[in-house]
């Protein structure tokens, strides 16, 4: 599991108009929430561009974060993160405690193996990813840096579903829990003009 730190203090001022005075100062507001039942919500302000730094690395959408709040110690994970449309500036971010106890739904890469193996890719067919992440839920402990997908036994035309995903014990796809109705497809195989069969 990939290690990520973030330095953060408490912030009082709150609103719009203290959003944009951190901002100004280069430093991106944040809340921090759930965990126990009697943790609050801290609103939090982090230095924009070492935040930047950590979410230039795809690794650190999916994994624990710790966060070190004026010198204590918070395991999170990254709930929602707002960008500036035009300029390298981060303008907030949510996180969310985690639990030994508490299940946490979060995106995780899809890894697709083997496909270079297989009979049709030998032949010239070719694999088109649909997606390349999915929401789990699993304990924290369980966390996955990435589940994957044996291209091996594919076959020309052979569409590939939510439900082909192979993850490790203790881990759910969570639109799979919806039902059979939202085993999604994730990839195809193709021939080579390019033709869905």
């Amino acid at each position: 599991m990939s290690n990520f730190t973030i330095n953060a203090v408490i912030r009082e001022d709150q609103g719009k108009g203290a959003s944009r005075r951190l901002r100004k100062e280069d430093m991106v507001p944040a809340v921090v929430y759930g965990g126990a039942k009697n943790k609050k919500p801290l609103s939090l302000s982090l230095v924009n561009k070492d935040f930047i730094k950590l979410t230039n690395n795809d690794n650190f959408f999916s994994s624990i974060i710790t966060l070190v709040i004026d010198g204590k110690e918070e395991k999170v994970i990254i709930k929602d993160l707002q960008r500036h449309p035009a300029k390298p500036l981060l303008l907030h971010a949510d996180f969310q405690r985690i639990t030994k106890t508490s299940k946490i739904s979060i995106k995780v890469p899809i890894s697709f193996e083997n496909f270079s193996q297989s009979v049709v890719a030998k032949a010239a067919a070719k694999f088109a990813v649909e997606a390349n992440v999915v929401e789990v839920l699993c304990l924290a402990d369980k966390l996955p840096e990435s589940v994957s997908v044996d291209l091996t036994n594919v076959v020309e035309g052979q569409v590939v579903h939510l439900s082909d995903i192979t993850v490790p014990a203790g881990v759910e796809i969570v639109a799979l829990r919806r039902g059979e109705d939202h085993n999604q497809s994730i990839g195809y195989v193709y021939s080579p003009r390019g033709t869905k069969e």
